[in-house]
């Protein structure tokens, strides 16, 4: 699915309130290009876990079980454990919606390693469904590692928000300095700023 961070946050707060005492969970992440570094499969599917044990004294036993269990072998959990874990411990559930936002910030090994992982807990767990977001050129990725298929929603700039919007952010600026951009820089911010607006 392809998308803003706006839309994806509207889809995941209406999940929620849907979900409110129904035996749904609803799980979500936020990925960031700032961040790539520890946005790995293992860490990522480690966010969803807690997530699903802090509603559950019981499955957060489960899970600081399977951990020290882990420990004892001095390997820790590996992404293949990881997900089994996972799989079992959202099993219980009638539905449940894992949400990634802007999954195309994520690097793209760790983007693969994601979808891949992403495929199995779909597999194992049917009571699975996903949401993500991202920009248009990571389509090929999606459909490559996830069921073909999927719902795709394209999200384009209005392209008259945008002129607005710029327009407005520079006019704030002539406001504090009127000496600060000469009518020509304007036009080619603007310009610029429309022509890669319909790129993305």
């Amino acid at each position: 699915m392809v998308t803003n961070n706006k839309i994806s946050s509207l889809v995941i707060d209406t999940l929620r309130k849907q979900a409110c005492g129904r035996g749904i969970s609803v799980l979500s992440l936020y990925c960031d290009y700032q961040a790539q570094g520890d946005q790995s499969a293992i860490n990522m599917i480690g966010c969803l876990l807690s997530q699903v044990a802090l509603g559950s004294a019981q499955i957060l036993a489960e899970i600081q079980s399977a951990f020290e269990l882990s420990q004892r072998g001095h390997n820790g959990l590996r992404l293949p454990d990881m997900l089994e874990l996972f799989a079992k411990t959202i099993s219980s559930f009638e539905r449940v919606y894992i949400c990634f936002d802007a999954v195309d910030e994520l690097l793209p090994q760790n983007r693969s390693e994601l979808l891949r992982s992403l495929r199995q807990i779909v597999q194992d767990a049917p009571n699975t469904r996903l949401f993500l977001t991202g920009r248009p050129h990571i389509r090929g990725e999606l459909d490559k590692h996830l069921t073909k298929g999927a719902y795709i929603i394209h999200i384009v700039a209005d392209q008259g928000d945008i002129a607005r919007y710029v327009c407005r952010k520079m006019d704030d600026d002539d406001d504090r300095d009127p000496d600060l951009m000469p009518d020509d820089l304007k036009h080619d911010i603007l310009k610029t700023m429309l022509e890669k607006s319909s790129e993305m």
